[in-house]
This record gives C-alpha cells, sequence and structure tokens, in this order.
C-alpha cells in the first residue's frame, strides 16, 4: 500500500512535464479538483498541484528538447549519489546527475536498462507528497516492460524492490514492495507488454495510477477536456474500477476506485 511514511524505495513522488503549464492545470483541476500553486522564483518555473492544501504532485512547462509530455514517478532513497551509481552498475543510465533543490532534497533522473526513466529522491526538508491513497491522489504504479525478470532484477539491485506474484483470474500479477516488507506494503505491479492490448506496441514506461470517486465521471471529464481514453473505465474483481487516459497534451495516467479492501 502506497502511503506516505515513506521508507527506502518506495514512491515518494511524481510530476508532470507538459509543454502547457496552465492548460495542464485546468485540465486536472476539472478531473481531480487540483489546483496550480507555482514554487518561488529560484524554483525554475516548477510548481505543485494542490489537493484541498496539500500537494498531491509536481508539475512544470518543459520543451519538445526535455521529451514529450509525460509524468515522473520518483522513489525514495537515503543517497541519491548511490543510487545513481548503482543504475548504472546495474547497465542503466543517468539522465541527469544529481543535484541539491535548494534545501528540499536532492534528486536525479535515471533510466533503466530498457530506457524507462524514473526519478530518485533523497528528502531534504520536503519529505514527499502530502497525500497519497486519498480521491484525487497517487496510489499505485505500474512498470510496462518487455522483459518482466530483467525489470525485477534492475530495481531490486538499485532501489532494493522485492516482488511477489498473486494469483488473478487468467493469470499472474507481479507487484512490487520496498525491501525488507511483506506484500502487504506492495505499491505497484510490472507488466510485461506483451500481456497488455493497449500498451503492447508502445514503449515501457512508468505508469502512475490516481484514486478517484467515480471513474466514468472521470472519464466523461476527460474527453470532454481533450483527453483520450486509453483504456474504457473496467471493472477488475478484486481490484477495482480501472481506466487509462492521456491528457491533451500526451502525458499517460490511469485512475481508479479501489475496491474495498476484504477482512
Amino acid at each position: 500500500m502506497l502511503t506516505t511514511r515513506y521508507v527506502t524505495g518506495a514512491p515518494n513522488w511524481v510530476d508532470l512535464g507538459t509543454p502547457d503549464i496552465d492548460g495542464a492545470a485546468s485540465f486536472y483541476g476539472a478531473l481531480f479538483g487540483w489546483r496550480f500553486e507555482p514554487g518561488p522564483p529560484e524554483s525554475g518555473g516548477y510548481g505543485f498541484f494542490q489537493l484541498d492544501g496539500r500537494t498531491a504532485a509536481g508539475g512544470m512547462q518543459t520543451s519538445a528538447e526535455d521529451g514529450p509530455p509525460s509524468w515522473t514517478v520518483y522513489f525514495q532513497t537515503p543517497d541519491a549519489d548511490a543510487t545513481a551509481k548503482a543504475a548504472e552498475q546495474a547497465h542503466g543510465k543517468v539522465l541527469m546527475q544529481p543535484m541539491d533543490v535548494m534545501d528540499q532534497g536532492r534528486m536525479a533522473i535515471l533510466a533503466d536498462k530498457a530506457g524507462v526513466p524514473f526519478g530518485i529522491w533523497q528528502p531534504g526538508r520536503l519529505k514527499g507528497l502530502d497525500v497519497t491513497q486519498e480521491p484525487g491522489s497517487l496510489c499505485w504504479v505500474e512498470l510496462y516492460t518487455a522483459d518482466q525478470p530483467m525489470a525485477a532484477w534492475f530495481y531490486n539491485a538499485v532501489l532494493g524492490l522485492e516482488t511477489y506474484g498473486v494469483d488473478f483470474p487468467g493469470g499472474t500479477y507481479t507487484t512490487i514492495n520496498p525491501a525488507g516488507t511483506s506484500e502487504d506494503a506492495m505499491f505497484g505491479g510490472i507488466i510485461p507488454l506483451a500481456e497488455a492490448p493497449t500498451e503492447a506496441e508502445g514503449a515501457p514506461y512508468w505508469l502512475p495510477y490516481f484514486e478517484v470517486t467515480d471513474v466514468d465521471a472521470v472519464v466523461s471529464k476527460a474527453e470532454e477536456g481533450g483527453g483520450r481514453v486509453r483504456m474504457p473505465a473496467t471493472d477488475i474483481p478484486g481490484v477495482g474500477r480501472v481506466a487509462r487516459l492521456a491528457d491533451p497534451y500526451g502525458a499517460r495516467f490511469a485512475v481508479i476506485r479501489s475496491a474495498p479492501a476484504q477482512g
């Protein structure tokens, strides 16, 4: 379960790179009730999507040179420099070298062996997101990749992440959780591209999920706002109701109304 009690290896931040931060703020505001608050002048245009005064995500306007519009998932590390080095040793790449973000923390952007970008965050004054699991906030992440065993090995070597196989109708879902925790601490999954019809033709990537109270209503609002439905609202037994979307600029994300916890 993804919580704000962040531990090493757990997702502790998510942010959006978009060519139109004002347009994105309007789009996600309609979906999740977010309000975009620009950071201080020294933040270089970076700001925060606020949910009732709590930070639910970050975001900034980017250019074509920065890559396509996308969401980036960040994982907690006690030492950004050591984690970046571990990624290189595991045949990944350092896309953005570790750097201090004022006194808030230290970050880097890495890529796994398949080229999938992800971030790492070494907390300073800023520990991570203020809210998770609640409607309008991050609740799950999934990695879509061609080589599931290699991905599991890479993230174990770099972040200490562990995997569990959970049986579902039609197959097994590979979950991920921080080192030394039980499967109750799972916060995401690894899915082979070949087993995901909506993803099979695309490149591997990390997909963030945001909790909502009404998936169908959010899908409708996304379409009205110029977004695209990549997978229509679908019930998954024991999981909840899910849809995969893209915002008007192409950044991919998913929404879910989670099934009530059992027991």
